[in-house]
């Protein structure tokens, strides 16, 4: 899967190409069926298999700098990227910024400039909901008058009766429910990120962690949780992480993750780890003190330890 970034790297396919356009955020089951969709059909048509995904996301970007409109984000780019790739179903990814001009063109310059002219697009696929253009004048009954290529959409896809979304996701992390949120997703909610020097404050507990960079979306969920963490030096092994605000400890507005490998004594710095969220212990807290917090710290390492499938 190639990787294109930007308005002047695209992928162009002389044979046409099939195309699905979205947030893909989380990558989760209803993105997988569409995936596997266009597959599908850019093979049977002998077309190039084509992803064209928003960085930041509409919503992010209209919301701004107002945090407290700022939407829920699941899957950092990186990560989004990579749950893509997994799919093995898409010849290339075309990374779009979304910006004012984005914003305000409109949904026939949209079809006519980046689905005719950039993409040569043959085939369209796209979710029942899909809108788009300045103030989503474009919808899937404008996709169908085009001539130039063929439009079809994907019905949603329920798991126990509750449709995949990514909305759905940010609930159940939000409530804690990971066993949900990894229903909906077809995989346990992962992130990743670099390992940086943080103030190493675990250490004195009694619990070094992993400080890991994430990037500064808002994120669905918080807490403690337990973990299964991998990088290049291991695979999967058992922790605990921490993510969220640090409340005892900081007073900035961006969450931090910070995760403890059990039985693990090598340096992290500068890898990247993922960490796979299982089980959520319990909500951050403000403690009155570090005696207090290293008290629940240790608490939170033997629930983490004891706790099972």
């Amino acid at each position: 899967m190639q990787i294109y970034f930007g308005s002047l790297h695209k992928p162009f396919f002389p044979q046409g190409a099939a195309v699905t356009i979205g947030n893909f955020d989380g990558v989760h089951l209803g993105h997988r069926h569409i995936a596997e969709r266009l597959n599908q059909e850019a093979r049977a048509r002998g077309l190039g298999s084509v992803a064209v995904v928003f960085e930041p996301q509409p919503p992010e970007f209209f919301a701004g700098k107002n945090q407290g409109k700022m939407p829920y984000r699941l899957t950092p780019l990186r990560d989004k990227l990579l749950l893509l790739g997994d799919t093995d179903c898409f010849d290339a990814v075309w990374v779009l910024r979304f910006n004012q001009a984005f914003a305000a063109m409109t949904a026939n310059d949209f079809i006519r400039r980046v689905l005719i002219d950039d993409l040569n697009t043959r085939y369209l696929l796209v979710g029942d909901d899909f809108r788009f253009g300045a103030q989503r004048g474009g919808d899937f009954a404008l996709l169908r008058q085009q001539t130039a290529f063929t439009t079809e959409n994907t019905p949603s896809v329920l798991v126990a009766d509750v449709r995949a979304s990514s909305t759905g996701v940010r609930q159940a992390l939000a409530s804690g429910d990971l066993v949900r949120a990894a229903q909906l997703l077809g995989h346990d909610y992962v992130l990743s990120g670099h390992v940086k020097h943080g103030a190493k404050m675990g250490r004195d507990f009694g619990c070094p962690t992993a400080n890991i960079h994430l990037p500064p979306h808002h994120y669905a969920m918080s807490g403690v949780f337990v973990v299964d963490v991998s990088s290049d030096h291991f695979a999967r092994r058992r922790g605990v992480a921490s993510f969220g605000f640090n409340p005892t400890v900081s007073q900035g507005y961006l969450q931090k993750l910070e995760a403890h490998v059990f039985d693990w004594q090598g340096d992290l710095y500068g890898q990247r780890v993922s960490v796979h969220f299982l089980h959520k212990l319990r909500d951050e807290v403000k403690f009155a003190d570090l005696a207090g917090l290293k008290t629940q710290i240790q608490a939170d390492m033997a629930a983490a330890r004891a706790w099972q499938v």
